[in-house]
Order: C-alpha cells, then structure tokens, then sequence
C-alpha cells in the first residue's frame, strides 16, 4: 500500500493532513455540541501531521518522485477536472436551494477523483481513500437524516477522519521507508 517514493509518501501526508483538518472544519459547520471538541482536536492533529510531512517531503525533495511531465500534467488534468465538477454541482446545489447537499457532492467528487490519482501515483493506499471518502459521501445523507445532523457534520467527520487516518499512515510509511 505504500509509495516508491519517500517524498511521494510525505508529500500525501501534507495533502491529506491539510484537507483532513479543512473537513473537521466544515463539519463544525453546525455539529452536536459533543463533536466540537473532538472535531478541533482532529483538526490540529491533521494540521501537525501536515506540517510534518511537509517537512519530510522538505528534506527529501531531491530524492525521487513519481512526478515527471507526464504525470504532471496527467495529475493536472484529474484535479482539473476534479474542481470543474466540484464547482458545477455546487453551483447547480445552491441555485436549487440544496446548499446543505454541498458537502455530500464536493466529498463524492473529491472520492471519485482520487481513483485516477491513486494510478498516477502509483500510491495503491489513495484507491483505499478512494473509496472510503465516495462511501461517506453516498451515506452522509441519509446518516444525517437519520441522526438529525447536519450533513456538512457527518461528511466533515467521515471524511476528515478517513483523510487523518491515511496522512498518519502516509506520514509513517515516509518515516519508515515503507
């Protein structure tokens, strides 16, 4: 489940760590009050989880990478992609007064995006991530329904938590050498 690359694994833990503490963060949109602490608590985390990685990926920048201009410019095409969707659907979302939905689509893309990423990479953990992150997605909804919570809650937390967990494990890979 591990990348060739040192700095490939360190610089997903920054990526990761970044967007897991920004999706704690939506989930303190409007979460139950028992989930504030938690969610701040994972979101600094993630944050020092970033930050350490970034300073791996620092030290071994001049190492090798998976990155050349092919998988450059493969990789830009994907986000690209990626953040034309993101934004389509959420505009599309808020012009039809479903803003609430909004969290649910942009994690649903974010999931489906990381499959071709996880091949670009060559980073077999990101299909894992993949289809955990599309998971949350599909069942934010009715999760939140069901409990009566805010959907940018149970998505913030699903996804955040599932982004956590692989920026550690991208993190330990990166210091390990695994």
């Amino acid at each position: 489940m591990i990348t060739e690359y040192v700095r490939d694994a360190a610089a997903t833990a920054v990526v990761f760590g970044f967007f897991a503490s920004s999706w704690f963060g939506w989930a303190q949109e409007a979460p139950p009050k028992s989930w504030r602490t938690p969610l701040g608590i994972g979101s600094v985390i993630a944050l020092l989880t970033a930050v350490a990685g970034g300073l791996l990926a620092w030290r071994h920048w001049s190492d090798g990478t998976v990155f050349d201009d092919d998988t450059g410019r493969s990789f830009g095409i994907v986000v690209g992609i990626e953040f034309v969707a993101a934004a389509a659907g959420a505009g599309l979302l808020a012009l039809r007064r479903r803003a609430e939905f909004i969290s649910a689509w942009i994690a649903f893309v974010v999931g489906v995006h990381l499959f071709p990423v996880a091949v670009i990479l060559e980073y077999p953990l990101i299909h894992v991530v993949a289809a955990l992150v599309t998971l949350v997605a599909i069942a934010a909804i009715p999760v939140a329904r069901a409990r009566s919570i805010p959907v940018s809650a149970a998505t913030g937390l699903g996804t955040g938590s599932v982004l956590l967990v692989a920026a550690l494990a991208s993190l330990v890979a990166a210091l390990t050498g695994y």
